[in-house]
């Protein structure tokens, strides 16, 4: 049958069993930036999608894990048709080809889009609070951001963004104050309030199928601060969204949470936080776009430096104290440098 070349035979066998049939189709889909294998399969008038990694224990596997959890929360995630462990692979609900990204860049004006963002902020808030709160063992509990694995992120993006891409020879000195800087903030976030956190809740992550937002690439969920998410989807590098319209989409998520009651919170406090999670995580994007190229010569991100770095440098700018990083990119000349000719 078609494509059946593309897939082992023990994994066709697979197919075969979940499906009771040898009639399916297989068609490769194109990759993400990880290291995962996708690919369609068609059975008639159905359709599923088939995730091929290395081979797994279905019990602990995060993905799963997170699945079952968020499932039991309401949230929309896949329905899995079957488990391959020592196969490496999952068989799933196929979602389609509408993302999110898709629907903002579909609007004639980017607000016409609020009916799809605000489907992925109800997702985001039953993560928030459902998830976090329901009572259940998942690898999401189990893991966290905290200031280790946030500094982990910005050596990260300093290493195959500022030396990799950039060629920035920083001197011991440097190093060293950027390390104090880095450390500054990744304790400040570390010692947020602590939700369960999708950790890349962004446009190419939220599918619509059947005018229902689904999430998928979940498998790194851990705990963390509410902003993570936030700036992963409104400061989202794959689209522009303007300062009115995030207004929108945050004045919304608090209309329908308690959390700055909850945590005794003020506005004020939160959107302190929300821009150093905004350096955080957006430098942190740059990081891994950069790696991509460095690590595999992949360039697909690299026209995605430039829009997100801005992104980095207006959340810079509220805090005078850490003008160190900003002048090492502003030297470099990190936001005029066309990287799609790299």
């Amino acid at each position: 049958m078609l494509g059946h070349d593309l897939l082992d035979k023990n994994i066709c066998d697979f197919i075969q069993t979940n499906l009771n049939s040898n009639e399916f189709q297989v068609h490769q889909l194109a990759g993400d930036a990880s290291a995962r294998r996708y690919y369609r399969i068609i059975l008639g008038q159905k359709t599923y999608v088939l995730m091929r990694w290395e081979p797994f224990v279905a019990e602990t596997y995060p993905f799963l894990s997170v699945l079952n959890h968020f499932k039991k929360s309401n949230v929309n995630v896949p329905t899995v048709v079957g488990i391959g462990e020592n196969l490496g692979v999952i068989l799933l609900e196929d979602l389609g080809d509408l993302t999110l990204e898709r629907k903002f860049w579909e609007s004639s004006k980017q607000e016409d889009s609020w009916p799809f963002y605000q489907k992925a902020l109800d997702e985001i808030i039953k993560i928030h609070t459902t998830a976090t709160k329901l009572n259940s063992k998942t690898t999401a509990k189990e893991i966290q951001f905290d200031t280790a694995k946030f500094l982990w992120e910005m050596n990260y993006a300093k290493e195959h963004l500022i030396e990799g891409v950039l060629k920035v020879n920083l001197s011991t000195q440097q190093k060293t104050d950027l390390e104090k800087i880095f450390t500054d903030f990744c304790e400040k976030l570390h010692h947020e309030p602590k939700v369960i956190c999708h950790r890349d809740y962004h446009s190419r992550n939220l599918m619509l199928k059947l005018n229902q937002m689904y999430v998928i690439d979940f498998q790194d969920a851990r705990l963390g601060p509410i902003q993570y998410d936030l700036v992963s989807l409104i400061k989202d590098s794959y689209v522009d969204i303007s300062d009115s319209y995030a207004d929108q989409m945050l004045n919304y998520y608090f209309d329908q949470t308690t959390f700055l009651t909850d945590h005794k919170k003020t506005k004020d406090q939160f959107f302190y936080m929300y821009e150093i999670q905004s350096v955080q995580r957006c430098f942190k994007a740059c990081g891994s776009f950069a790696s991509f190229m460095n690590m595999r010569q992949d360039k697909r991100y690299l026209k995605y430096l430039t829009p997100t770095l801005k992104k980095v440098m207006r959340s810079l700018a509220h805090f005078p104290e850490y003008k160190l990083l900003l002048n090492i990119l502003i030297d470099a000349g990190a936001f005029e440098k066309n990287y799609e000719q790299m």
